[in-house]
Parts: C-alpha cells; sequence; structure tokens
C-alpha cells in the first residue's frame, strides 16, 4: 500500500491516520520537516542557471519588428535596417544576454528579411517553416544521443511567434493566412495588428474582429492563454478576447506634461506606448513576458516538440504497441528494427551479387564475340596476307627473269656493237 504524508501542522499527536480513496493513506505530520522549501530551492537554482527564451517575428519589412522587440525589452538591441530587395526570404538570428535585477534572459531573436517583398509569395512560408522544424530536428538529435548534455546545449526551439499584420483595416492577406495556416501547429502563434496608430478606434476594433473571423474560419491555431491557473485565470481568460493585440513601439522618449514617457510625438498629439488607452503593448508585455513566458515554454516542449517528436518517430517506424495491440519495449522495437535493417541489407547484398555475377557473364559472353570477331579478322588478314605474298613473290620472280633476260640482251648487244666498230675500223684501213 502507498503512503501518502502531508504536513498538516494544526493538527496534534492524538489525530487519526485517515484512509482516502486510491488506497493511498494520508499521514500527520507531528513537526517540521523542511520539504516545504523545495520550490525555493527550484527557485534558486533556476535564478543561478538563468533563462532562455526564443521569439520569432514574422512580418513585412519595415513593419516594426527591431523596434517592438527593443521597446518590449527596452534596451537598444543595434539591429541593422533591412532592404526590400532580396529574391527569397531568409531569417536573421540574434542571441543576446539580457539581466534585469539578478535574474538573467538569454534571448534569442529569429526575425524574417525580405518577407512579402516577391512577386511570387507561394513559397514565402517554407524557409519559415524549414528552419522552426531544424530546430526541433536538433534537440531531438540531441535527445537521443548515448552521452546527452542538455546542461550545456542552448535550446533553440521557437517558444513564440509574434505575426506582424500590415494595419490595412480591410483583411488578411493570403499571404498571412497560408504562413499561419503552417505553422499554426508547429509554434505558439500571437498575432499583432502593428503600427496600430495608423488606424482609428473604430476601425481597429472592426479590424480586430474582421480578423479573427477569418482565422476561425480558415482553422488557423492561434495561442490562447492558459485559464486553469486560478491565480492568472480571470486576467488571461480576459486577454483572449484582446487578440490581436493592436501594437505600437517606439524608444524615443518624450514629454507629456511633467513625465517622461515612451511613445511617439505627431502634430495632433502624443501617443504613448505603454498607455492602454493609447495601444495594446502593455497588455503584450505583461502575457508575454510577466505571466506566460513559462507557459508558452512549456506548450512549446509538450505540444509542438511532441507532436513533431512522434511524427518523426512513427515514420522511422517506431511505435508505443506491437501488431497484437500490446505495450512493446524500445529494445523490442530496435531488435525487430535492427533484423529487418540486416535482412534487407542481406537481400540488397544477394540482388547485388546476382546482378554482378549476371553483368560478369555479359562481359564474359561479350568479350568472347569481339574475341571471335577479332579472331576471324586476324585470320582473314592473314589469308589476305598470305596470297599477297604469294602474288609478291611471283612477280619478284618474273621480275628477276626480265633482268636477266636484259642482261642477255645487253650482253648480245655490246657484242655486236664492238664487232661492228671493228668492221668499221677494218674498213678505213682497207681504204687507206
Amino acid at each position: 500500500m502507498a503512503e501518502k504524508a502531508m504536513c498538516k501542522s494544526s493538527q496534534t499527536p492524538g489525530d487519526e491516520d485517515t484512509q482516502r480513496e486510491d488506497n493511498i493513506r494520508y499521514l500527520s505530520m507531528f513537526g517540521h520537516f523542511g520539504f516545504e522549501c523545495l520550490p525555493h530551492q527550484l527557485v534558486n537554482r533556476s535564478i543561478e542557471k538563468g533563462f532562455s527564451f526564443n521569439i520569432l517575428c514574422v512580418g513585412e519589412t519595415g513593419i516594426g519588428k527591431s523596434t517592438l522587440i527593443d521597446t518590449l525589452f527596452n534596451t537598444n538591441l543595434k539591429d541593422n535596417i533591412s532592404s526590400h530587395f532580396y529574391s527569397n526570404v531568409e531569417l536573421k538570428i540574434h542571441t543576446y544576454e539580457l539581466q534585469e535585477s539578478n535574474v538573467q534572459l538569454k534571448l534569442t531573436v529569429v526575425k524574417t528579411v525580405g518577407y512579402g517583398d516577391q512577386i511570387n509569395k507561394e513559397s514565402s512560408y517554407q524557409p519559415i517553416v524549414d528552419y522552426i522544424d531544424a530546430q526541433f530536428e536538433a534537440y531531438l538529435q540531441e535527445e537521443l544521443k548515448i552521452k546527452r548534455s542538455f546542461a550545456d546545449y542552448h535550446d533553440s526551439r521557437i517558444h513564440v511567434c509574434l505575426y506582424f499584420i500590415s494595419p490595412t483595416g480591410h483583411s488578411l492577406k493570403s499571404l498571412d493566412l497560408l504562413t499561419m495556416k503552417n505553422i499554426g501547429s508547429k509554434v505558439n502563434i500571437i498575432p499583432l495588428i502593428a503600427k496600430a496608430d495608423t488606424i482609428s478606434k473604430n476601425d481597429l476594433q472592426k479590424f480586430k474582429c474582421k480578423i479573427m473571423s477569418e482565422l476561425v474560419s480558415n482553422d488557423i491555431q492561434i495561442y490562447q492563454f492558459p485559464t486553469d491557473d486560478e491565480t492568472t485565470a480571470e486576467v488571461n481568460s480576459s486577454m483572449n478576447g484582446h487578440f490581436p493585440f493592436a501594437v505600437v513601439g517606439s524608444m524615443d522618449e518624450v514629454k507629456v506634461g511633467k513625465r517622461i514617457v515612451r511613445g511617439r510625438q505627431y502634430p495632433w498629439g502624443i501617443l504613448q506606448v505603454e498607455n492602454e488607452n493609447h495601444c495594446d503593448f502593455v497588455k503584450l508585455r505583461d502575457m508575454l513576458l510577466c505571466t506566460n513566458m513559462e507557459d508558452l515554454k512549456e506548450q512549446t516542449h509538450s505540444q509542438h516538440y511532441e507532436w513533431y517528436r512522434c511524427c518523426k518517430l512513427q515514420k522511422i517506424g517506431f511505435t508505443d504497441v506491437g501488431p497484437d495491440n500490446q505495450p512493446v519495449s524500445f529494445q523490442e522495437i530496435y531488435e525487430g528494427k535492427r533484423q529487418k535493417f540486416y535482412d534487407q541489407c542481406h537481400r540488397i547484398e544477394e540482388e547485388l551479387k546476382q546482378k554482378f555475377i549476371q553483368r560478369i557473364k555479359e562481359k564474359e559472353m561479350t568479350f568472347q564475340e569481339a574475341e571471335k570477331e577479332l579472331q576471324d579478322k586476324f585470320e582473314h588478314l592473314k589469308k589476305v596476307q598470305q596470297e599477297e605474298t604469294i602474288k609478291l613473290e611471283e612477280e619478284k620472280r618474273q621480275l628477276e627473269e626480265e633482268i636477266r633476260n636484259f642482261y642477255k640482251m645487253k650482253v648480245s648487244f655490246e657484242t655486236l656493237q664492238a664487232q661492228g666498230c671493228s668492221n668499221i675500223k677494218k674498213d678505213k684501213d682497207r681504204k687507206k
């Protein structure tokens, strides 16, 4: 029987132990043990280790992504101005070390560059999806290692996506719907209406309603602030009704009466960034950083990453139950996959061996045919050579015969010529 101890300082040693459901025995403590300090230990360890938070900013060039991030963290992160002349959508990744009081935060900001600047925008969302999946894959590979080092591992999984919507006042663009549809199941999306000071309050409220209606009709998932915690349920439930947040960012300081505030000064008045009557910046900051940062990280790990991990392991053949619908261990699955892989390798090896033998036979036959053809050609050339040799021998014999006859005729001619000269000389002698 399991026993569960509960410390109740108000009870006396004479109180009896109580039996509860599920055979769990609740015991009364008679003194102070100290495990009530466990939350403080966790807090101290977390502060010593530090925290990390990864934000993905998706929006068109010049819509105010960098300015809003600077305003959120009240610091100048010194980002370069982006150009509109990018042939493809790219992602710029910057990591910062921030500190507030004694709490350290490792902030990673990923921003889109060239988003919405192309003529053909059909695949503009793909680099974003690829990056999110790549971070999940990197964490999964670290998780599957034999020797893991999560203590030193920088978790780069995206915890929240701030999606910046252009303040058109009409409806969402097709690119907005396509992108949020493809990343909604991979990351926590918080939609924002950027540069909300360009729309009147009445038009802004209509624009919000239009955006939420389109998100629902297109079955696009956006992050909902949790309402299961009693301490934050009321405010989170209220904030869920303010989506999308209409925000304005500014690091400029302007004077309002005797106060210096952050805002934007126009000829017709001053917009205060931290005035909830002017925009939803304070709501976004409180919900994102003060109230629900840990829930965003938990949702990323327990929902989006688990879904990616499940699909990835199922794709390579791992499952929780066998063919008989009974639970199977990881070792059994591994041994089965290993045997299957071994059989597949053996089968492929046999197929390659047979193909190799067949190709060897084909090559041998080709070489034999080529050899026979060369032998026939050699015999033919040999026969032709022999015939040519016989012919040349006959011609040589005839030529030698002709030479002999020529020399005979030459000798006869020289003899006759000598006799003729002798007779002429004799005739001249007679005449004298």
